[in-house]
């Protein structure tokens, strides 16, 4: 269907330029040489030859293709809102039936020296240059972020605003250029209308950078398992993690009704209900969205690699690494991994006494959203730096102390990777397990297949099926895999506190976006514009 649409379009353009070029005074053949086309079609509606670079850049390419459509229609003569509308929107409707007109002719652009332009189209024009002159600037060389959650504190804090260096590894080519400028998924004051059509996909491709990416780099990549979306939960809580959930509650055929049609039978109406809201609620999910997700069940989105939600992470361990998590420790290629100056885990601070919620936030840097009460037992869990955590013990309330670690066992929703039975891994005691690299070769058995086989079959459009001892991919029986991409594995500095690859695995290289480069603004969201709300140290801090 697509490739028939762009054969549609191009058909309905070069039949245009073939009819109306010699009416402009050219040779009907340029009409009809790709490329080249093109460069005529600039020069008949008289535009400057930057167009012709413009036009190189997808994303921003398709705007300038529908300003030129409109101005082709200007020059010989249709002039009418309807008609740049038109010539814009549906061009091979439009351009055809135009270039069949009788007595048509070549008038030229509007001379704008004798035509004073009126408020309405010098906003117009302004517009337009400023969103063309934006797209390229957001899509090919950098763009702002803000930072929603504390998965990366203390080196980034919630209300951080950053700028990211597309750049630095080379600008990734829009895989879905027909999208609402500015808008990443959805359209602005909307919750589930996507901002871009499929009518138009692109093969991963990216420019030329002046670095790769490197352990210990801070990247924003595209959430891996965001593929499938639970639009009530969006990165929340990935659609395949609510799969592994409900199949442990329900049994897996009736989790997949419940997740898209409703509960399936009554009496489970009552345990469902209580955990959903108890869920959902502990999400932020507001109370009539969760009365709407427990009586008619979740709404479900699929998303294309470049529209997938944007995390932000340190990248601990690069292709071809070896990586290790032994009691909260990072091993990468069996040596302690580096160690960010503001890096956290989570401690227990045993007090039978209430800690004062202001100075816990100003003296030893634990957010109020982070200070945990221990429901039923005296004390907290926190997560605070190593630093901090060495003043906050000697306080004559703390009784005791120690980090956190969780020993695991038998998890029987999977939530950490590679959410396999098999593997009992937790996120203080993982591993050891090799990160791929584009032209390694790995073996295929039961014990890696679980490992690689999201990689394979996701990132890397293959099919994998078992058939007795047999491992077949797209059909044929192979022993061993060789990859296509790179793979990255990332991990937040709040390491107790971070949903990372620990818990879906490795980030393809087709979904890195850039590297965080600085913050240029800092809101802290707790406290008032006259308490402290604007954080002047953070300012222009870089990103390390």
């Amino acid at each position: 269907m697509k490739l028939f649409l762009y054969l549609l379009i191009a058909a309905g353009y070069f039949y245009t330029f073939y009819k109306l070029f010699p009416l402009a005074g050219r040779k009907a053949w340029e009409g009809l040489v790709p490329g080249y086309n093109l460069w005529i079609w600039i020069k008949v509606i008289q535009k400057p030859w930057w167009y012709s670079i413009l036009l190189i850049f997808p994303g921003v390419n398709v705007m300038v293709i529908m300003i030129m459509s409109a101005s082709l229609s200007s020059v010989f003569g249709r002039r009418s809102a309807s008609d740049y509308l038109q010539a814009a929107l549906i061009p091979f409707i439009y351009f055809p039936r135009l270039a069949n007109t009788k007595n048509l002719s070549y008038l030229g652009p509007i001379d704008r020296t004798k035509v004073k332009k009126n408020g309405t189209q010098e906003w117009r024009d302004a517009i337009l240059f400023a969103i063309i002159a934006a797209s390229l600037i957001r899509t090919y060389v950098m763009e702002a972020y803000t930072i929603p959650t504390a998965s990366m504190e203390k080196t980034m804090l919630i209300g951080d605003y950053l700028f990211v260096s597309k750049m630095a590894y080379g600008a990734k080519i829009p895989m879905t250029p027909l999208s609402f400028p500015f808008a990443h998924h959805t359209l602005p004051f909307s919750e589930n209308v996507a901002s871009y059509l499929k009518w138009m996909d692109l093969p991963y491709m990216r420019l030329p950078g002046y670095s790769d990416v490197e352990r210990n780099d801070v990247v924003v990549f595209n959430y891996p398992e965001g593929d499938t979306v639970c639009v009530e939960l969006q990165s929340n809580k990935s659609f395949h993690q609510m799969r592994r959930e409900f199949s442990y509650f329900f049994g897996k055929d009736k989790a997949e009704i419940y997740m898209r049609t409703g509960i399936p039978t009554a009496e489970q109406r009552t345990r469902a209900t209580q955990l959903l809201a108890s869920t959902l609620g502990s999400l932020g999910l507001p109370r009539d969205k969760i009365s709407k997700v427990i009586n008619e069940g979740f709404d479900f989105t699929v998303r294309p690699i470049d529209k997938r939600e944007n995390y932000i992470k340190r990248c601990v361990g690069i292709s071809g690494d070896t990586l290790q998590v032994d009691k909260g420790v990072l091993y990468i290629n069996g040596e302690v991994a580096s160690i960010p100056a503001e890096f956290q885990y989570n401690y227990y601070l045993y007090t039978e006494e209430f800690l004062n919620k202001k100075k816990l936030k100003n003296d030893f840097g634990v957010s109020y959203s982070d200070q945990r009460k221990l429901d039923g037992e005296p004390g907290y869990i926190m997560p605070m730096t190593f630093d901090n955590y060495q003043k906050i013990k000697e306080l004559p309330q703390i009784l005791t102390s120690a980090p956190t670690l969780n020993k695991g066992g038998f998890d029987p929703s999977m939530r950490i990777y590679p959410n396999h039975p098999n593997f009992n891994y937790t996120e203080d005691f993982f591993g050891p397990i090799v990160i791929p690299a584009a032209g390694m070769s790995i073996p295929l058995n039961k014990k890696t297949i679980p490992i690689y086989s999201r990689a394979i079959r996701i990132y890397e459009g293959n099919t994998l099926s078992q058939k007795d001892d047999k491992v077949l991919i797209n059909g044929e029986e192979q022993r061993e895999y060789t990859f296509k991409l790179n793979y990255y594995w990332m991990m937040g500095d709040n390491r107790h506190n971070s949903a990372d690859s620990r818990f879906w695995g490795f980030v393809p290289e087709d979904h890195i976006v850039g590297e965080a480069s600085f913050i240029w603004l800092s809101l802290d969201q707790e406290v008032g514009w006259f308490d402290g709300k604007i954080r002047w140290n953070r300012f222009f801090q870089s990103v390390n």
